[in-house]
Order: structure tokens, then sequence, then C-alpha cells
């Protein structure tokens, strides 16, 4: 009877080591892999590139614009419109912040020549792009800006 309650404490103990897993990979690794992600999605959205949106957005993303919120299905195809025109940007000051093991927030300043509709995207702005750890993958499941001083 003593093998079983031992493979009983084994099986538990080896599901307990599997637990920290995602937070293996440091702070600061996060943080620059991370950093990678949300300047390849700028670079997309100014290549107007839905795609990549569809594999970069976690499929219950929200994003709240200055027009209001809107999901993944919203994003990729406005994204990949002739909505808007990106002539230029910038992103600098990334700061991120692990919440749990499988969520980090990366917190950084943009500025943008972007305009949608022949009107003038707001900038600069201070961007809060929450992500989350999915199957192995971290995907961006919120992003808001918020207007920063000049």
């Amino acid at each position: 009877m003593r093998i079983p309650c031992i493979a009983a404490v084994l099986i538990v103990l080896t599901g307990c080591a599997g637990v920290g897993r995602v937070r293996a990979v440091s702070d600061s690794v996060l943080e620059e892999q991370l950093t990678t992600l949300e300047k390849q999605s700028w670079v997309a959205w100014q290549n107007r590139d839905g795609q990549f949106f569809d594999s970069f957005l976690a499929d219950d993303h929200v994003e709240i614009g200055f027009g209001g919120p809107a999901d993944k299905k919203a994003i990729v195809g406005f994204v990949g419109s002739p909505a808007c025109v990106v002539e230029s940007y910038s992103v600098n000051s990334f700061h991120m912040t692990r919440v749990t093991p499988d969520t980090a927030v990366l917190v950084y300043h943009a500025q943008q020549k972007t305009s949608c509709g022949g009107v003038l995207v707001p900038s600069p702005v201070w961007v809060s792009s929450l992500y989350v750890n999915r199957g192995g993958r971290w995907l961006n499941a919120a992003y808001q800006q918020s207007p920063a001083a000049k």
C-alpha cells in the first residue's frame, strides 16, 4: 500500500514543480521579448498588416481607443484596411510589470504622425499593453492609449 501513496506524492510534487515554469524566464528577458512583440506590432500597423494582428492578439482581446472599445475582429479588419496612414512613429521608455507568472503589462511612450480618414491621431500617448501567456505564447489581451503631455 505504500507504493501507491509514494506514487501519488511524486505525481503531486511533479505537478507542483510545473506551476512556476512560465516564471522560468526572468523579468528582464520577458520585458525584452514583449518589447520586441510590441515594436513588431507598430511595424505591422504602419504596413497595414492585419494578418500579424490576427496571430498577435488573444481571441478575447479588447482595445480601448479614442473611439471606445473594440474586439480582435474589429482591430484586425481596421489595421488591414486603408483607413489610416502611418507616416512615422517612435516608441520608447518601455517598462514591464509581471502581474502573475502568465500575465504582464508593458507600459511605454509613443509618438506617431498618423491620419485616419484625414484626421490626425492624438500624439504623443502613453500606452499600456497587457500580455497573457497561453499555450506557451505571449498574446496581447488588452491595449489602451492615454494622451501624454506634449
